[in-house]
């Protein structure tokens, strides 16, 4: 589970073992998010969210939009694993 961004005090999480679509956990204090990062066309948006704050939610959207490249790293840790 590599951590591969932090700000705004949230982790953002790829499972190495996980499925697609393309998406990043969003790690803070009592909770997560899962976020779809989506096509360029529609965006990243909210899967679930379970124990996160709606404030901690708003911080990872704004983070993830920002143009933070996560979906390279997804495409990077996924690479070669066989679905």
């Amino acid at each position: 589970m590599p951590t591969v961004h932090r700000a705004r005090g949230l982790r953002f999480v790829i499972f190495t073992d996980d499925h697609e679509p393309a998406h990043v956990h969003a790690v803070g204090a009592g909770g997560e998010a899962k976020i779809d990062l989506g096509p360029s066309d529609r965006g990243p948006t909210v899967v679930w969210v379970k124990g996160l704050s709606r404030g901690d939610v708003r911080r990872a959207m704004t983070e993830v939009k920002e143009g933070v490249r996560l979906l390279n790293a997804w495409t990077r840790i996924h690479r070669g694993i066989e679905r």
